[in-house]
């Protein structure tokens, strides 16, 4: 009875000093270096489970739909689908979100083989 005892105090410690789960759920203002300057990006997700979904907007690209959204503890990834001048390209994006701070890494293929990609830091909006 008292290991029963002991192993059940073990368990419930070890829950209780789990970090909680980071919330993405909301709206995140970003921003990265660019070939001209920073430049702003801003994320409105929605987590259901593992599941991603909603929306990103920045005022070159204009608003893109986030698709094959993923959680994973507190990592995420999606992918969307820009005009450029007329252009589709699909461009990725990796995250990891931390309290109320997210840093993402966005990568786009050319289509010549060579990818460009930026360093995002954001924060949630309150």
């Amino acid at each position: 009875m008292n290991r029963l005892l002991v192993s059940f105090a073990l368990l419930a410690a070890a829950v209780i000093a789990a970090p909680a789960p980071a919330d993405l759920n909301g709206t995140w203002k970003a921003t990265a270096e660019g070939p001209q300057g920073n430049m702003e990006r801003t994320f409105v997700f929605k987590v259901d489970g593992t599941k991603l979904t909603g929306e990103t907007t920045s005022s070159m690209l204009g608003k893109s739909t986030i698709a094959d959204g993923k959680v994973d503890g507190d990592t995420f990834s999606f992918t969307i689908t820009a005009d450029f001048g007329g252009n589709q390209m699909k461009i990725s994006y990796k995250g990891k979100v931390s309290g109320n701070e997210i840093k993402v890494t966005s990568s786009v293929d050319g289509g010549d083989g060579n990818a460009q990609s930026f360093e995002w830091t954001g924060k949630k909006v309150q």
